[in-house]
This record gives structure tokens, sequence and C-alpha cells, in this order.
């Protein structure tokens, strides 16, 4: 509640709902370098933490994680990849490109989905050894899955048409 400057409780709601029909700015973006910002409140600066809190999902689907993070990813590349890059960079691919991959079919999920099955080897979701072993553990076993299916299945290959399509969805997996 003190992040966004605002009152506690269900009221939070209601303030950004008062605050987006009456166009107020709330300001939850950290400053950007001098060489990126072009005015205060910039959505680069607004902290990826937000962006988890904004999104809802868990609380709707409270038993299922990986929805609740597939659901931070597209709202996430639709504000920075979209919005916020898209405003910097144009000509190529385009950075709308780039996010289209994270949010428009299912093949993110299968990896999501696919590592949170693989980590239940350490228990129920949560309760995973925290440790640097253990992350490198599940990234590896998540990256190797995904490269094997872009190799199994062509037509992955097709929809994530560029190399750093496909390592933007492994590292969102």
């Amino acid at each position: 509640i003190a992040a966004y400057n605002m009152c506690a409780g269900e009221a939070a709601v209601a303030d950004l709902a008062y605050a987006a029909k009456h166009a107020s700015l709330i300001e939850m973006a950290n400053m950007l370098p001098a060489r990126r910002a072009r005015g205060p409140n910039e959505p680069g600066g607004l902290s990826f933490g937000f962006m988890a809190d904004l999104i809802q999902t868990d609380r709707v689907f409270p038993d299922d994680p990986v929805k609740s993070s597939l659901e931070v990813v597209a709202a996430g590349c639709m504000l920075y990849d979209q919005i916020w890059l898209g405003s910097y960079m144009s000509g190529g691919v385009g950075f709308t490109q780039y996010a289209t991959a994270a949010y428009t079919d299912n093949i993110l999920d299968d990896y999501s989905y696919y590592g949170n099955d693989y980590a239940k080897k350490y228990g129920a979701d949560g309760a995973a050894p925290q440790t640097m072993d253990v992350v490198n553990d599940l990234a590896t076993e998540v990256t190797l899955y995904g490269i094997e299916q872009y190799e199994k299945y062509p037509t992955t290959l097709e929809d994530h048409f560029g190399g750093s399509q496909r390592a933007t969805v492994l590292a969102a997996a």
C-alpha cells in the first residue's frame, strides 16, 4: 500500500478506478537514466514487482501459480515491450513482435507447466530449497525441454521465427 501511496484495504481498487476515470496520475515508476527518460513516471521505470502486484490472477486461481505467472508475463510484455520499448524502437521485426511470442499461443504455457511439474520432485509448490543448485536444475531442465520441443515440432520454430523470440520464451518459462 505504501508503495502505491494509496489507502489500505479494498479502497485501493476504488482509488485506481477513480484515478483511471478522471485521468489522474498515479506515480509508481522509478526515475530512469536521463538518456532513456522522456519525463517522470515512465513505464520503463515501473518495477516488475508492481506488475506482479497489479495482476490479480492469483486471487481468482490461488492453486495455479503458473497461470498467475503467465498473466504477469503477458501484462509485462504489453507494457514494457509493446508500449514502452515500442515507442523507442522502429524498423526491423519490431519490438511489438517479440512480445506476441509470449502471450498469443500456448507454447510458453506448455513450457511453464512442464517446469512446474518437474519442480514437484521437490514437493508441493513453493517447497523447493532456495539454493542456486535448485535454480540451475530447474532452469536447465525447462530450457532443454523447450529446445527439444522446438526441434520436435518445426511449426513452433515458424511461430517463434527469430532466435531472440525463442530465447525470450525459454527465459520466461
